[in-house]
């Protein structure tokens, strides 16, 4: 296997938390201008010493080498399910009835949470609890909730045919 630099452990529990954190800091002193407009060398100072602190001690190092992996992958998982939302919900472009706008929508949500549950382990526990030990309990709920739903969708679907 081939070593790059930003595979080496300075890199990834020292430089990388530091600039995230120096970054995260300035812009949120930037923002919020408490030192008064124009202030960028007290904001970088500022932001230097909390990120310096931050990358000194090991226990916040690794939650935020534990967490950005997470946050980045939840990121992308809604920029995908926002642009395929967005092919169905596209205003004064898209002429569509708004029923089958919804329904692209509600496809492009169930797209993306099966993708999710397919390429993490999500994926094997649900399968083993349909197909393995705990599949009678799993059958029987899904059994009882399809069935509450027929319940339901006979119920207001007649209400709404009787009012027409």
């Amino acid at each position: 296997m081939v070593d790059t630099i930003l595979s080496s452990p300075f890199v990834q529990t020292m430089l990388l938390p530091f600039l995230l954190v120096f970054a995260i800091i300035f812009a949120v002193l930037q923002k919020a201008q408490i030192f008064g407009q124009d202030k960028k060398q007290t904001d970088a100072i500022i932001a230097v010493v909390v990120a310096l602190l931050v990358v000194s001690v090991g226990y916040a190092t690794n939650v935020i080498i534990n967490l950005v992996p997470i946050l980045a992958v939840g990121l992308v998982v809604l920029l995908v399910f926002f642009l395929l939302w967005g092919f169905a919900f596209r205003e004064k472009e898209f002429n569509v009835h708004k029923n089958v706008q919804w329904v692209i929508g509600g496809l492009a949500a169930i797209t993306v949470f099966v993708t999710v549950l397919y390429f993490t382990p999500a994926w094997d526990y649900l399968r083993n609890m349909v197909s393995g030990q705990g599949s009678n309990i799993v059958m029987n709920v899904v059994f009882a909730v399809l069935i509450i739903a027929a319940v339901i969708a006979v119920i207001f679907g007649g209400k709404k045919a009787e009012n027409k």
